[in-house]
């Protein structure tokens, strides 16, 4: 069981703050990420980093303003690559349910001696019967 302690902004090292920092400014995670992330306990404490140690302009933003932003930009078209990044992991995920779904095909048959049509009965021939 973790032990919770309650921590301040000096208990990070400058070193580890520019890195939140660089991580958020390049894109890769929102601050509520990297507040998840590193387990950084106050609300505001890396909006503060972004503020004091960011190349962009903080300043100006709220905390109801980046959480706008954030929803919006969920909205944003992806480029090509996220696109196909997505699609690839669809494509696995798809890959896998066929998988298990053949797999629990094969024990049915084999545990409880039912065949399963593959098929859905409207697309099966006429001249068959469905069980026999």
């Amino acid at each position: 069981m973790a032990v919770w302690v309650k921590r301040t902004q000096r208990d990070y090292t400058m070193s580890f703050k520019l890195a939140v920092v660089e991580q958020i400014e390049k894109g890769e995670m929102t601050y509520i990420e990297a507040q998840d992330r590193y387990g950084i306990q106050g609300r505001s404490t890396v909006l503060e980093w972004l503020r004091k140690h960011g190349q962009l302009d903080w300043h100006k933003l709220r905390d109801t303003d980046l959480k706008r932003d954030l929803m919006e930009s969920e909205k944003r078209p992806q480029t090509p690559d996220q696109r196909i990044k997505e699609l690839e992991m669809q494509l696995k995920e798809s890959n896998l349910k066929a998988q298990l779904f053949e797999s629990m095909l094969d024990i049915i048959k084999t545990e409880y001696g039912v065949t399963v049509p593959k098929k859905p009965l409207g697309l099966r021939s006429k001249g068959k019967k469905l069980f026999e």
